[in-house]
């Protein structure tokens, strides 16, 4: 591939970072390495907890989730992460988003109009 794609792969990912954490997110509250494993188990997300946690703690600081420490028997506590309620109306909103831009990237190759 060409150093073009290479870059413009590498774009497209960091702005649907912050959504794939939320959608991560969704369903069950999960801590920062288990984010990571998930993410990774999709082709292209792969990312190290140094990408994750300033993630977090943006996401955090909007009042998208919120975090809880829990004590572990396997060793250090786990900051557990979940969406707040304003996290699930900005996952909606986003996904709502990247649907209708997706359906407009495809509608340009079929001669119709916007």
């Amino acid at each position: 591939m060409s150093d073009f794609f290479d870059n413009w792969t590498v774009q497209v990912r960091k702005g649907v970072l912050e959504l794939c954490i939320l959608r991560a997110l969704e369903d069950d509250e999960r801590y920062g390495y288990e984010l990571v494993k998930t993410l990774a188990a999709v082709p292209g997300l792969a990312l190290t907890e140094g990408t994750l946690y300033p993630l977090l703690s943006r996401l955090r600081v909007a009042g998208l989730i919120s975090a809880r420490l829990e004590e572990s028997t396997e060793g250090l506590a786990r900051k557990y992460y979940s969406l707040t309620r304003e996290g699930r109306r900005t996952l909606s909103a986003m996904n709502d988003f990247l649907e209708d831009l997706n359906k407009g990237t495809h509608s340009l190759n079929k001669g119709s109009s916007l």
